[in-house]
């Protein structure tokens, strides 16, 4: 699979079989992460990868109850370590973060992996869970699993809704 079959199969998977993963998928979506651009090549990040069944059930709570966080064998917490602007005024932590999270996203499907990019969580408890410090910023939370679901692609806008050369 190239990059953009992984783009064009990736799916916000809901659904996960029970099916662990094994270590070298894991590692494998984790290094992609690891290898995302940032600003400055501050790196400041930390994945944290939630394998207890415990914590993964009070993660469920603290995302709404959404029932795929606790179907899941793993749960990824991205979280920003450094908070600053870049020169063009927009924050680097959270652009930094959604990048390596995309990244994740796309080396989970090329794993045959599922994910849901999730934004919907309450981040006072997801650091009281995982012991996050006050100074970091948690940016993203997805399951990480095999799919128990084929999801259709969702309808997208045309190129010429979303694409314009040389002006607005």
């Amino acid at each position: 699979m190239d990059v953009m079959e992984a783009i064009k199969a990736r799916r916000s998977i809901r659904k996960f079989s029970s099916r662990p993963i094994e270590e070298e998928k894991l590692s494998a979506v984790l290094e992609a992460a690891r290898l995302a651009p940032s600003a400055n090549n501050a790196q400041s990040w930390k994945f944290i990868v939630v394998r207890d069944k415990e914590k993964i059930k009070k993660l469920q709570a603290a995302c709404g109850n959404q029932k795929q966080v606790g179907e899941a064998p793993v749960v990824i917490v991205v979280c920003a370590t450094r908070h600053h602007n870049m020169t063009c005024g927009q924050p680097a932590e959270t652009i930094d973060a959604s990048i390596a999270m995309s990244f994740i996203m796309l080396e989970a499907c090329e794993q045959g992996l599922g994910t849901c990019w999730l934004g919907f969580f309450y981040q006072d408890k997801v650091k009281e869970i995982l012991d996050i410090p006050d100074d970091a910023t948690v940016v993203a939370v997805t399951p990480l699993g095999y799919p128990d679901e084929n999801p259709a692609m969702r309808p997208r806008k045309s190129a010429a809704e979303v694409i314009s050369f040389d002006k607005f």
